[in-house]
């Protein structure tokens, strides 16, 4: 019995059913019982006139898996949707787990063992749920992993405990199915074109057992143009009968029906302005629509679906609709029109209430601070006004952020929001700016106030004027505004030689270089143990598991995140003594993986890096600044360096990372898992690369950096300049973790 059985329909798809077929047969996996391929596709042409029949053939005769299937066509109801196609693959299927696949759709690489994973880690449920992708015509992409699958445990569940899962969407070919069940339920399609509807609600309602995996398994192909005849919209009521009818004749699942009538109502609500805008449908089509919706919200009667947005179904004719569509419309219309009005009024506000602020006196008892564009509190900035309120008696400090982002500040910091009154009072007022991004170009920089603008990092990347010809990397920059900004800096923090040489060209101005080490790293050199301990136990890390960090930066030459890993491979690669933590780069909002390996976390989301920084035991990086910071840890870091020529072409570096890396460089996949499997990674030459690496680039991170930039800028103090001895204090290492011992500095204050 092989494990899997792929049920792939096909009518009229000749153009995409051989890159539906290729995307299954290619799949990895195997059972670990035995070594043969464990799949059977069967490949149903659903008397298709094109060459959907040709190709299966074709198929099928060159791979024994496939199995070939051809449906008489039926002259009198052409194209009668998938459903009878299924079940006659249904009847053919012999796997224990039957997934469906429309002809045009993808599995996703390694969709199938992964998949086999989740069954096996959750016992074999009934039935496993998991992410789809819908991609467009155009090629974009969109994801579809609600947060229902987020969840996903060790163990199977029944539907009571996750019951968003019928409150959703409900296609079939996000699902695998046990072929036992299915057949103990006597599910099968029905004709029409809306058929997933009745077999998925039903699926899940009769469900024992049901299991998430929070992963894209499915790519499904939104097509162009008009997506049927009109007969499709009608298509819904008969299912969801055919739904209700199968909670009727289980009295045990009769606490459902609110929740599928609730859902019916949306779908309905949905279906309804498709059929008010769809082209080619008559008044007399959508008259009787809207009368059938508005029977089916009576008979099966919805709760708790009140007010304008169900109005139209639950009262409606189609010219009710249309009338309550357009009260709608006409609201969306007043509240953009206000916002013309009110927004320029309001600017006009701000910008008089920033010019009277500016003529008040600067206030000598106040510093503002914001990082990476107003992204919470984060970087050297929050290390600076940590120690301003540590060492600045009655300094108040402030800092600017989004209301997503008010958790990350300290409780006893004000908060500031972009554009309010406040902050222009603020921006008039304060003696001290500090940032680690350019502030808001509209600052006026006034006499008596002091602006000091940190930086994020050591620059291995252009950066500044010398991005000025490389438009790739350069879009995005206004060379003249990044001077004025610049103009207005009184300090700017540098991290060592490397970076004040490359500071001064690429941000030409009269500031003055404070050449003091990274006061973000700070932390690194003084966290204790039991704190580090405590990390890894709010991430989930087990206690004796080698943590490997992986963070790649962006890439100015492409749209999407750089992906060059698979990660599930590297994580089964490492073994099970290591725990994988991924991280993408903070310009992207969506995380770098989503992998059903427990073994493997993404942490795009965690507010602090260097927290990171100190449980992991390793670094995987390509050209991110991290490395220059990760170095002061004294850890083992690994470069994946696969696309050097497109990175050197798009953004340029300051020099060859490969002549002096800190640590070993794999250029792909491969060369990775070998560093890692062979111990190269943590190997004696990996120690005397990451020692002369931190000598360059590390020479003032001892701990005390903020206590310097705050001892110069807010207290005046002009001899807290460090002198760089190219040495730092070796760490300790407990469980997995090192920290700096108390009072160990490398270099003096």
């Amino acid at each position: 019995m092989p494990r899997f059985s792929v049920i792939v329909p096909a009518y009229k798809l000749q153009a995409h059913l051989h890159g539906c077929l290729e995307s299954v047969l290619s799949q990895t996996y195997e059972r670990d019982e035995s070594p043969a391929f464990d799949l059977e596709v069967i490949a149903v042409d659903a008397g298709s006139p094109d060459s959907c029949g040709e190709i299966i053939d074709e198929v099928a005769a060159r791979d024994p898996r496939v199995v070939a299937v051809h449906l008489p066509a039926d002259p009198a109801d052409p194209g009668q949707g998938p459903g009878p196609a299924r079940n006659a693959g249904l009847a053919r299927a012999t796997g224990e787990y039957v997934l469906f696949l429309d002809g045009d759709d993808t599995l996703a690489p390694h969709a199938l063992r992964d998949i086999a994973d989740r069954l096996k880690a959750s016992g074999d449920p009934d039935v496993l749920v998991f992410g789809h992708a819908h991609t467009h015509w155009s090629g974009a992409r969109e994801d579809v992993l609600p947060a229902h699958l987020t969840e996903s445990g060790p163990a199977s569940f029944p539907l009571d405990e996750r019951p968003a899962l019928l409150r959703q969407p409900a296609p079939c070919w996000n699902k695998a199915y046990k072929r036992e069940f299915t057949e103990r339920e006597g599910l099968t399609f029905a004709p029409g074109r809306q058929t997933d509807t009745f077999w998925s609600y039903a699926a899940l309602l009769a469900a024992d057992s049901l299991s998430t995996l929070e992963r894209v398994c499915v790519h499904h192909r939104k097509r162009r143009g008009p997506a049927a005849a009109p007969g499709r919209y009608f298509d819904l009521f008969p299912q969801y009968d055919r739904a209700f009818d199968f909670i009727d004749s289980r009295p045990a699942l009769s606490s459902w029906r609110p929740v599928l009538a609730r859902r019916m109502a949306d779908h309905l609500v949905a279906a309804s302005a498709t059929v008010l805008t769809a082209p080619g449908l008559s008044a007399r089509t959508r008259t009787e629509f809207f009368r059938l919706a508005r029977a089916h919200y009576g008979r099966h009667r919805v709760p708790g679906a009140a007010g304008l947005r169900y109005a139209g179904v639950r009262f409606g004719t189609y010219r009710i609709y249309r009338v309550l569509r357009g009260i709608r419309a006409l609201r969306a219309r007043t509240r953009a029109l206000a916002a013309t009005v009110v927004r320029p009024l309001r600017s006009a506000a701000l910008g008089l209430h920033y010019r009277i602020q500016r003529r008040l006196p600067v206030s000598d008892d106040l510093a503002v601070f914001s990082a990476y564009g107003n992204r919470g509190y984060a970087c050297s900035p929050a290390a600076i006004e940590a120690k301003v309120r540590e060492l600045v008696p009655g300094m108040r400090t402030a800092w600017i952020t989004t209301p997503e982002q008010d958790a990350t500040v300290p409780s006893t910091t004000p908060r500031l929001r972009p554009d309010s009154f406040g902050y222009f009072a603020a921006l008039a007022r304060a003696k001290y700016l500090v940032n680690n991004v350019e502030f808001d170009h509209r600052l006026v920089k006034r006499p008596g106030q002091i602006l000091l603008q940190t930086h994020h990092g050591t620059p291995l990347k252009n950066v500044g004027l010398d991005l000025t010809d490389r438009p790739a990397a350069s879009r995005d920059t206004d060379a003249a505004r990044l001077l004025a900004d610049a103009d207005k800096w009184d300090y700017a923090l540098s991290a060592n030689r490397h970076a004040t040489l490359v500071g001064e060209r690429a941000f030409p101005a009269a500031y003055t270089t404070l050449e003091y080490g990274s006061p973000r790293n700070d932390v690194l050199r003084r966290a204790t143990p039991a704190g580090v301990a405590g990390l890894r136990e709010l991430l989930g890390v087990p206690g004796q598991s080698t943590v490997v960090l992986y963070a790649p930066t962006h890439r100015d030459y492409s749209r999407s995140q750089h992906l060059p890993l698979d990660l599930e491979r590297l994580g089964r690669a490492l073994g099970p003594e290591f725990f994988l933590l991924t991280r993408a780069h903070f310009t992207y909002r969506a995380p770098l993986n989503r992998t059903p390996l427990s073994r493997v976390l993404d942490v795009t989301g965690y507010p602090s890096v260097e927290e990171l920084f100190l449980v992991s035991d390793a670094l995987i990086t390509d050209y991110s600044s991290l490395m220059f910071d990760y170095a002061t840890l004294d850890r083992p870091i690994v470069i994946v360096d696969d696309d050097r020529e497109a990175y050197e072409a798009a953004r340029g570096t300051y020099f060859d990372l490969r002549s002096c890396p800190p640590g070993a460089v794999a250029r792909n996949e491969d060369e990775l898992i070998d560093i890692f499997t062979t111990g190269h990674w943590r190997g004696s030459r990996s120690a005397q690369l990451r020692s002369a690496f931190r000598k360059r680039f590390c020479p003032y991170d001892d701990g005390h950096a903020a206590e310097r930039v705050v001892r110069r800028v807010f207290l005046g103090d002009s001899g807290s300049a460090p002198a760089p001895t190219g040495r730092n204090v070796p760490a300790q290492r407990v469980r997995g973790a090192e920290f700096a011992p108390a009072g160990a500095s490398g270099t003096g204050r």
